[in-house]
């Protein structure tokens, strides 16, 4: 439980054309971003203290680096393969004033998939190992253009009865909508401005309950799905691999023959490998 005393914020939509193939879009038809590519809001998937306003269930430590628990419910889930960001967080006159990334590394914000869900949260966080968090995180030298990110792609697999299947699409970091400078610039202003609308919550009520925590961990938003990856959703017995690799030092076919041999090993990599059990 090393983050359990760091807030647990996800962004919905700041990749192109993922929403549409979780299912999510009707979700968010009535809010209205600053610009077409704007991500659509933020959502709270772990709180470290007590907030009467939030479901409780967020209160629950979600993060494992090794396991996927699969709910209870008769529900179909899937992994969401995005990139993490360790942040300090800093406010001044009790407000956000500043963000600032000082790791990243692969991560699954694994999501329930289910119609009508009253906000983004309630498919977030259903209990402990229902979401993934790589050990092997990535220092940042600096959260803009020319830095160590620029280098850097993402790419995701399931494991299913010893076959291994592209899950996401392997991209580059520079994909997402909005990066460095311009998605710092607009998590704090919607973290200062979200209101509890639709599928959104308040999140500024929420941190000011939490007694302002110092350090978050963001995940910035799921990338692409492959075709397999958008109509299979996880059982029991899968291992799923979200890898951030260096992409002017590994290509993406050592990186799936890795997978196949079992060699992978964390060199210049954020591997996160979970088995999904019941």
């Amino acid at each position: 439980m090393k983050y359990k005393s760091f807030l647990g914020l996800g962004i919905a939509g700041n990749f192109a054309l993922h929403l549409a193939q979780a299912g999510e879009l009707e979700d968010f038809k009535d809010v209205i971003t600053a610009d077409e590519a704007a991500p659509k809001g933020m959502f709270p998937f772990y709180l470290p203290l007590h907030v009467k306003e939030a479901k409780a269930i967020l209160n629950t430590y979600p993060l494992s680096s090794s396991t996927i628990k699969h709910p209870k419910e008769n529900v179909n889930i899937q992994a969401e393969p995005e990139v993490a960001l360790i942040c300090r967080l800093e406010y001044e006159n009790n407000k956000l004033s500043k963000i600032t990334p000082t790791h990243f590394g692969a991560y699954n914000d694994c999501s329930i998939r289910v119609a009508g869900a009253s906000k983004i949260s309630d498919k977030k966080n259903w209990g402990a190992d229902s979401k993934g968090l790589s050990e092997d995180l990535i220092n940042i030298d600096s959260f803009s253009d020319g830095s160590i990110m620029d280098n850097y792609s993402i790419c995701s697999f399931l494991k299913r009865d010893a076959q291994v299947h592209a899950y996401g699409e392997d991209v580059e970091l520079s994909g997402y909508s909005y990066f460095y400078e311009k998605l710092l610039d607009w998590m704090i202003k919607q973290i200062n401005t979200q209101e509890n609308f639709g599928p959104l919550e308040p999140l500024c009520e929420y941190i000011r309950a939490c007694k302002y925590p110092t350090d978050a961990v963001i995940s910035i938003g799921a990338t692409r799905y492959t075709s397999y990856g958008e109509s299979t959703f996880l059982k029991e017995g899968d291992e799923v691999f979200v890898i951030l690799y260096n992409n002017k030092t590994l290509s993406y076919k050592e990186i799936l023959q890795k997978i196949k041999n079992d060699t992978l090993n964390s060199a210049e990599i954020s591997i996160l490998r979970q088995t999904v059990i019941s």
